[in-house]
């Protein structure tokens, strides 16, 4: 079984910065960040495959945003920069075992989800 405990969310005017982190309790191969705004469906932000060396960004976010890991910690993070209003949201990590050999935005190839954190971004 895998846990997941997600950090690092808060409130922050736009253009400002914040990194997530999310401590995994078990060991993962690949990992992803999701985000939820009120109203919306869960949407995909970023993943990393285990190596570290493949990543996938969403087209919002890429060139802002970056997901890395740090396996001697079992963590992985999510720098976001160039913060905008729009990226308010409960941000969720998440991790799966199998499935596809590269990283990927599907949700329902995960299969562990951390209790989410609230990133808000004023105007």
């Amino acid at each position: 079984q895998v846990q997941l405990v997600e950090s690092g969310g808060g409130l922050v005017q736009a253009g400002g910065s914040l990194r997530l982190s999310c401590a995994a309790s078990g060991r993962t191969f690949y990992m992803g960040w999701f985000r939820q705004a009120p109203g919306e469906e869960r949407e995909f932000v970023a993943a990393i495959r285990w190596t570290g060396d493949i990543t996938l960004y969403a087209d919002s976010v890429k060139g802002r945003f970056t997901i890395s890991r740090d396996d001697a910690k079992n963590t992985v993070y999510l720098q976001m920069n160039s913060l905008k209003p729009e990226d308010t949201a409960v941000y969720y990590c998440a991790a799966r075992r199998g499935g596809s050999p590269l990283p990927t935005a599907n949700r329902a190839e995960y299969g562990y989800w951390g209790q989410g954190t609230q990133v808000s971004v004023s105007s």
